[in-house]
């Protein structure tokens, strides 16, 4: 049976071409997708197409049951889990700190912080050698918000990402002796549609002005970020800036 990924927030941009990356890569893959069923359809689709396979799974990964609905698919419909990509995050409309309310900072830490970490609290489960697993990989997606602090934009976002990068760290050291690596990659500015989700659509376009290799990121690049750290049998506890040297 191939090896089994759950890649959540997976039915567009980085996370969809994670998922069509890794299928060509002989992984059977679990398409996570909260409303579009649509996109997440599509993506599947096409991996079944190129001759993958791979399934789509409704799940809201910022609540706990949505968590665990989730994993019950993956035990249901495939019994095995191999690698859980962490990539479901959510941005805001730019903002400072002192006009932000407590009900943004509190979506933006359930979404960001508290998703990804039950989602590995639920894959270690899985597949901890100390729990009778067989091991594993987590890859965490994080932002170099987290490194550059996102003033005048998302000092939020920024934050919940640099708790991902702390959640990468602690985490990859916790479950070294139990066949788990736990890795992040930090992409910059990339072309997905996040940005104009959050009515900043313009900022792919200023971005790619600023970055030193002058343009701004291909998903496709990330998801190559991706599968090389899930398949570096020796790296723990490692995050990848993948940002045109930003």
């Amino acid at each position: 049976m191939n090896p089994v990924m759950l890649i959540t927030g997976a039915g567009r941009g980085i996370g969809a071409a994670t998922a069509q990356l890794a299928a060509r890569q002989g992984y059977t893959v679990v398409v996570n997708y909260l409303r579009d069923h649509r996109a997440a359809e599509g993506v599947v689709s096409a991996i079944r197409e190129a001759g993958g396979q791979a399934i789509a799974a409704q799940a809201d990964v910022a609540s706990e049951d949505g968590i665990r609905g989730l994993f019950a698919i993956v035990d249901a419909e495939l019994g095995r889990l191999d690698v859980l990509v962490n990539n479901a995050g959510v941005v805001d409309v730019n903002c400072r700190v002192e006009d932000m309310d407590f009900e943004r900072v509190e979506r933006m830490m359930r979404i960001n912080v508290a998703g990804p970490m039950i989602c590995a609290r639920e894959a270690v489960k899985r597949m901890s050698t100390r729990r009778g697993g067989s091991g594993g990989a987590i890859v965490n997606v994080s932002s170099v918000a987290a490194r550059l602090g996102g003033p005048d934009e998302y000092v939020d976002y920024a934050a919940s990402k640099g708790a991902v990068d702390s959640l990468t760290r602690g985490l990859a050291r916790e479950v070294a002796g139990e066949g788990i690596r736990v890795n992040a990659v930090r992409p910059g500015v990339i072309r997905t549609a996040i940005h104009a989700s959050a009515d900043n659509a313009n900022k792919v376009d200023v971005a790619g002005q600023r970055i030193p290799l002058g343009r701004i990121g291909e998903p496709e690049e990330i998801a190559s970020a991706i599968m090389w750290l899930i398949g570096s049998e020796f790296s723990t506890g490692s995050i990848i800036d993948v940002d045109g040297g930003v």
